[in-house]
């Protein structure tokens, strides 16, 4: 899973980005101190994989992984070069959703490049750069197919054609490319454009260290991210970027202890990570052994021969059938063997769908 994570200068966004890769991208009182997007791979939190691991005795444990990219911040007129330009939007074209931080702050220190905060007005002006970048790029490949469509011989350059000359006049009414109605020939056609505002998005509230803690979802800007998220099917996690960097450098017992304190369930990592496969309809299933316990990603919804592809292609194409057994019940087997013991390891076949937590040995012939 790969996110971009955008925002205007100045909302906590570098500061955030940190937290969560302890990458160490530079985070500075002024904009477009991240004058390059900044990658960090960080693993997803999953304590049945240490479980799994001291159960068997595992040499190594692999995680699921989350690669986030920093992009500069972004500022009113990036589409058409201001600041430092639409070129810093290329490098989200392929991620797979957009983490949006956004400002829920109050703080005279730290300047806003519109000298007050105002949530849903920060919203709108960084969705209407992607918008404006998307119709450009739309127009660029109008012009590409425009020929062969107009010349009536290419069928499909004039069916793709129709679509688009659709999507521009929808995106050029300030509406965003997901929110445009289609079919799913229409779909294939969108996602081969890579457009920005057709990918889902997460909205990252960041809010002040006073305001954390149980009261934090009611503070009057993160109420208003909230219900401007909802109306447009988005979600909408709520952080301290300064408190998440704390966080970052403290082990896990004294992390556990500081979360206790403000009454926090879990870290703004953990919130975004599972808002994210949340949101992208993603699940993870579970191989363990002597060798290693390893956590794979895969859609909701996928079969057992194409989640088996994902360890290696000979897996799928020779797929034979997959044992399963449920994480927790495997657990209180103590383990494969007495799960067979008890019955309860399943033989499954090719239509069988995956579900999250399942741990899966595959059998497989090539």
């Amino acid at each position: 899973m790969k996110l971009g994570v955008v925002g205007l200068p100045n909302v906590g966004k570098s500061t955030l980005f940190n937290a969560i890769t302890h990458a160490g991208a530079e985070a500075a009182n002024y904009p477009f101190c991240t004058i390059e997007p900044n990658v960090g791979v960080v693993a997803v939190p999953d304590e049945r994989l240490d479980r799994l691991a001291r159960l068997y005795n595992s040499k190594k444990v692999t995680p699921a992984v989350v690669e986030f990219v920093d992009i500069a911040g972004l500022v009113k007129g990036a589409s058409r070069g201001e600041g430092l330009g639409n070129k810093f939007l290329s490098h989200i074209r392929e991620v797979d959703a957009i983490v949006h931080v956004v400002r829920c702050f109050e703080d005279e220190n730290v300047t806003h490049v519109e000298s007050s905060v105002d949530p849903v007005r920060d919203i709108e002006t960084i969705n209407l750069e992607l918008i404006l970048a998307d119709a450009e790029a739309v127009a660029k490949r109008q012009d590409r197919i425009g020929g062969a469509a107009r010349g009536g011989a290419d069928k499909g350059a004039a069916r793709e054609y129709a679509f688009l000359e659709r999507l521009a006049a929808h995106l050029g009414a300030g509406e965003p490319a997901g929110t445009l109605p289609m079919d799913e020939d229409e779909r294939a056609l969108l996602d081969d454009l890579f457009l920005l505002s057709a990918k889902p998005v997460v909205y990252c509230a960041n809010i002040s260290e006073r305001d954390m803690g149980e009261g934090e979802e009611n503070v009057p800007f993160v109420q208003q991210v909230k219900r401007y998220a909802s109306e447009h099917g988005a979600e909408t996690i709520v952080v301290c970027a300064k408190t998440e960097e704390e966080l970052s450098q403290m082990d896990e017992a004294d992390r556990a202890l500081f979360l206790e304190e403000f009454g926090l369930k879990e870290s703004g990592l953990d919130k975004l990570i599972r808002a994210s496969y949340s949101l992208l309809g993603l699940i993870s299933y579970l191989t363990a052994g002597e060798k290693e316990t390893r956590a794979w990603t895969i859609v909701k919804g996928t079969r057992a021969p194409q989640a088996a592809g994902k360890i290696h292609s000979d897996f799928e194409k020779g797929f034979i059938r997959a044992e399963v057994v449920d994480y927790e019940t495997l657990l209180e087997c103590g383990g494969l063997t007495g799960a067979r013991e008890k019955g309860k390891v399943r033989s499954e076949g090719k239509d069988y769908v995956m579900k999250d937590g399942d741990v899966v040995l595959f059998r497989f012939n090539v």
